[in-house]
């Protein structure tokens, strides 16, 4: 009998009042998984009402508190890892590495923002007036909601939930209909610790259904979504008519530039890793290239031997395969019309550029040259194992085609020279760069995009902010 999950309001699940289900599919067998309630607005309205009445005791409480309940969670998360990973696995296709990493590192970063309990603060301000004090208060937002992706679907609901709870805030999650299996045990793990009912709180279902009523509402504070560029400006949208705090995560282009004088080794491995991490599902990963004249033919005939040399299959029956499946037949369509679009604009096809197997959402790692900068597949955003590469002669003509782009989330380059690193970090016009490296960032850093790639960010200290508002006092002594 297939497995069929419910709602997390208030501290309980809850039965499906609609009777509407969704199917969560294996995208590397496509058999069915699991079914989650088809949610509506009125169940997110329930949910959003849950969150209200329990902020102001959870706000109450001190900010230690709030933090060794995240731990509480953190631990919770540990001891179900396997599981966890599993489910990952299964619902999302990544490898079993890639899962694993992905539970862990969920749990630390609820740990590390969980230290941020002693460490968030205000100010006191020099005032022009005898005898007064100005002092600036950091405090809770209220309710805020999180709409989730499908790529990291189990990190992303602790990077928006644990700086939320820290700083006062209860939150409505809504996962990805695609891989909702994991957040339903987050909230198993959540009622199992005995967080205060309706502090978190889980709706599945569809986003113009479920996540416009979390950004729409006028009882939500803040809502933070992480997805496409269509779903942000959606959200926008929704949210204006209250004139609702919206953080947004979207998408990314992110080129990489390899200088004459790049360690070709560590440039052609970091680079291979960025596109391959998650089938290329991933945002801030390499999604066009850049080389340098002297070295052009060299990479690419590099980058040819370690793409065809890439392991792809279901990662629930191998541990040691680089990539699984890509999410869903949608998914694979797509890329399949990316690929052949680019051919027919004059790109010539290296190696990959088809379906791989008769059963599952495969896609072959695929290299392209000869394309051009006005291409589509240079252009827009492609979310799977493909990358087209361009040649440059100067470090000017590089950084000019690396910023023309309506993305700009992610950046990097390849180069020994310092002279030359300093020269790109000034001109690159993006939230991040990274130097001699993946594209992968860290929980203490701050992970923001410019243009079309989003609105405020995640992570560290500027992330943790995002959950606060201030409140100005002007104390004068009498």
């Amino acid at each position: 009998m297939t497995r069929q999950h419910h709602c997390f309001i208030n501290g309980q699940f809850v039965e499906n009042r609609s009777d509407r289900w969704i199917d969560v599919i294996n995208p590397a067998t496509e058999a069915l998984l699991c079914q989650i309630p088809q949610g509506t607005k009125e169940d997110a309205d329930r949910a959003i009402a849950a969150a209200k009445i329990a902020q102001p005791a959870w706000e109450a409480l001190p900010a230690v508190e709030r933090g060794r309940w995240l731990r509480r969670i953190a631990e919770g998360i540990r001891r179900r890892e396997a599981e966890l990973s599993a489910i990952i696995v299964a619902e999302g296709g990544k490898t079993q590495q890639l899962a694993q990493t992905e539970v862990l590192f969920t749990a630390d970063y609820l740990d590390y923002m969980a230290e941020w309990a002693r460490r968030y603060e205000g100010e006191i301000v020099q005032s022009d007036r005898v005898d007064e004090t100005i002092m600036v208060f950091k405090k809770a937002i209220g309710v805020t909601s999180g709409i989730l992706p499908w790529n990291f679907p189990f990190f992303l609901i602790a990077r928006k939930a644990a700086p939320a709870l820290i700083t006062g805030n209860t939150i409505v999650i809504k996962p990805s209909e695609l891989t909702p299996e994991n957040a339903i045990v987050f909230a198993e793990i959540v009622e199992e610790v005995g967080l205060p009912p309706g502090v978190f709180n889980l709706v599945t279902g569809y986003g113009p259904e479920v996540g416009q009523a979390l950004a729409a509402s006028p009882d939500v504070g803040m809502v933070s979504l992480t997805g496409s560029v269509n779903a942000g400006i959606a959200t926008l949208e929704a949210a204006a008519k209250n004139v609702t705090k919206v953080a947004l995560e979207l998408g990314g282009k992110a080129p990489a530039i390899v200088m004459n004088d790049a360690n070709l080794d560590l440039a052609v491995k970091a680079i291979v890793a960025s596109r391959m991490i998650n089938s290329g599902q991933v945002c801030n990963c390499t999604e066009r290239l850049y080389v340098q004249d002297d070295v052009y033919d060299e990479v690419v005939r590099r980058l040819t031997e370690a793409f065809n040399a890439v392991t792809c299959g279901d990662p629930a029956q191998d541990n040691t395969l680089d990539m699984g499946p890509l999410i869903s037949a949608d998914a694979l369509a797509r890329l399949e019309h990316k690929v052949a679009f680019a051919l027919q604009q004059g790109a010539t096809l290296v190696t990959g550029g088809k379906r791989q197997g008769a059963r599952g959402f495969f896609f072959e790692p695929t290299l392209l040259t000869n394309v051009r900068q006005e291409m589509a597949i240079v252009q827009e955003e492609t979310f799977g194992p493909v990358l087209p590469v361009i040649r440059f002669s100067t470090l000017d003509e590089a950084i000019e085609l690396a910023n023309d782009s309506e993305y700009g989330l992610t950046s990097s380059i390849f180069t020994e020279s310092l002279n030359t690193t300093m020269q790109a970090l000034k001109k690159l016009k993006f939230g991040e760069t990274y130097v001699n490296r993946e594209n992968f960032e860290a929980m203490q850093g701050f992970h923001a995009g410019w243009r079309k790639s989003g609105i405020g960010g995640a992570d560290g200290r500027h992330g943790l902010e995002e959950y606060l508002q201030t409140h100005v006092v002007y104390l004068q002594a009498r």
